[in-house]
């Protein structure tokens, strides 16, 4: 049995991974603002708190931890991530808690941290045609993140593989491509794009319309959560720090993915694109060539396998409330 530490514990990604560590039987702790909004943690304690405050991660890393995962973050969707309006919270935020808790990693003696960035860190020129992004782990450089958040989680890397080389805390990185599934936002402004479309469907009338951002010609890639814990898993077993990208190759346009989704439904919806100017990048999709060599791991399921258990989770959700 490990004693593993879940820093936001209380988020979509943070919540299934409290859960598949309780089923493996390690002993955890989690840590967040809040509790997990939509299903109970069975952490062994779970700690409600600010991580950007140097006194609570005091508390709250207070041993040597077998693993440490570093989820939080501030951050949420498009609409949140892209408008400009909290740039300031993004960046302050998230690196106070990166800040805080590889310092205190280090000093009680942690034995293996895993660090969640982002494929919001790579290069906007390199994601510019739709149909060819490149998102290969070292056409990170020269640095052009297209959100302060991309910044922040480049930033971070560079921290906690600073610590490894000046520190040898034994650290793992990991570059996240749009994770989805059960159990997260999925409404309120925070939400990412497969949530915001299953709500828009599960809403709509037989036969309406739904809205979706940009021309719905700009692409991504998105990954079912079990098959990122898998990776994640791999990852911390294995002797590569990264940084690697774990995502899925299936890539998709936004219109691809509402179409995807109203078949799912059932619902020969109309899509109406609407112009805004926060769309992020033209294309993104994850590149798993380095993935595939140093841990033998590529997803094993459909996007639309992963679409179906979301959409009749948030469908529930929506008749609920």
């Amino acid at each position: 049995m490990k004693k593993v530490l879940v820093c936001g514990a209380g988020g979509f990604i943070g919540g299934h991974l409290v859960k598949k560590l309780k089923r493996q039987g390690h002993w955890v702790r989690g840590v967040d603002l809040k509790m997990h909004d939509y299903s109970k943690s069975p952490a062994d304690e779970f700690i409600i708190g600010d991580l950007t405050e140097q006194s609570l991660v005091k508390k709250v890393v207070d041993q040597p931890f077998d693993e440490i995962y570093q989820l939080a973050a501030d951050m949420g969707g498009a609409g949140y991530l892209f408008t400009g309006e909290n740039d300031a919270n993004v960046m302050h935020n998230s690196a106070m808690v990166n800040l805080n808790i590889i310092q205190q990693a280090n000093l009680v003696g942690a034995k293996k941290l895993f660090y969640s960035s982002s494929a919001c860190i790579y290069p906007s020129y390199n994601q510019e045609d739709p149909a060819n992004p490149k998102c290969s782990e070292d056409s990170a450089y020269p640095a052009e993140p297209d959100s302060e958040y991309g910044w922040e989680k480049l930033f971070s890397e560079r921290l906690y593989l600073a610590f490894n080389r000046n520190y040898g805390i034994d650290i793992r990185i990991a570059r996240f491509h749009n994770v989805f599934g059960p159990e997260g936002t999925w409404t309120g402004g925070k939400e990412k794009s497969p949530a915001a479309i299953c709500r828009k469907v599960a809403e709509a009338d037989d036969n309406g319309a739904i809205e979706v951002w940009g021309d719905g010609l700009q692409t991504r890639s998105f990954l079912y959560i079990d098959e990122c814990l898998e990776a994640v898993e791999r990852l911390m077993e294995s002797d590569f720090i990264g940084p690697v990208n774990i995502g899925s190759e299936e890539m998709v346009s936004l219109n691809q993915l509402a179409e995807m989704v109203m078949q799912i439904a059932d619902k020969p919806l109309q899509i109406n694109n609407i112009p805004v100017s926060y769309t992020g990048v033209r294309g993104r999709n994850s590149d798993n060539k380095l993935i595939k060599e140093e841990l033998r791991w590529a997803p094993s399921r459909p996007l639309e396998e992963g679409l179906r258990k979301t959409y009749e989770w948030i469908e529930q959700q929506v008749h609920a409330n």
